[in-house]
């Protein structure tokens, strides 16, 4: 079975987040990377389970020593895709990584240099208004993170004629029954 790394993108809300979960939970073949991030840990969330949660003077340090694959920084914070991490995981196991898609193009151009394969999958909304429907419902962002958030959805979407697959989240289970199929057939092709 061949080692992959997986990279799930979309705009925000569209439900990368629970499809990935829902790869991990169900697929011990797959290893989730865990970014680095200078924000906060919010309630519930657990140092190097969903984020290493680090200082910016850390952050930046390991950005200077080469640590990240990629990095960026929304609304004041900085994420990284830690770069030992993923190349340790992948000594094992394919890896999928739940991520912007800049951040996506970004990781793509650095693993493939290091001769491992790169999927890139896009997750889309059925419509623009089901996606901002659900980053309403979430009620988690401040009014100028909404704005911020629908200035980068048409970027984002724009892209997905550079990525391998398009998967469209219009019914949870279908959409997921989609990402295990494609995981499957890349890891068994020769």
């Amino acid at each position: 079975m061949r080692k992959i790394l997986f990279v799930v993108s979309g705009p925000s809300g569209v439900g990368k987040g629970t499809l990935v979960k829902g790869i991990v939970d169900s697929d011990p073949t797959i290893a989730l990377s865990v970014s680095y991030t200078t924000r906060p840990p919010r309630k519930g969330e657990r140092h190097g389970v969903e984020y290493f949660f680090v200082s910016r003077e850390e952050f930046v340090q390991l950005e200077e020593e080469n640590g990240f694959l990629e990095y960026d920084e929304h609304f004041g914070n900085l994420y990284g895709t830690p770069r030992k991490y993923v190349f340790d995981h992948m000594k094992r196991s394919s890896v999928i990584l739940e991520i912007d898609v800049v951040g996506g193009l970004k990781v793509k151009e650095e693993v493939r240099k290091a001769g491992v394969p790169v999927i890139l999958i896009m997750i889309v909304p059925p419509t623009l208004d089901s996606l901002e429907e659900r980053i309403l419902h979430r009620g988690a962002e401040t009014p100028e993170q909404l704005r911020s958030r629908r200035e980068r959805v048409n970027f984002e979407l724009e892209k997905s004629d550079v990525y391998d697959y398009v998967i469209v989240n219009d019914d949870f289970d279908t959409a997921l029954s989609q990402l295990k199929s494609i995981i499957e057939t890349e890891q068994n092709k020769e």
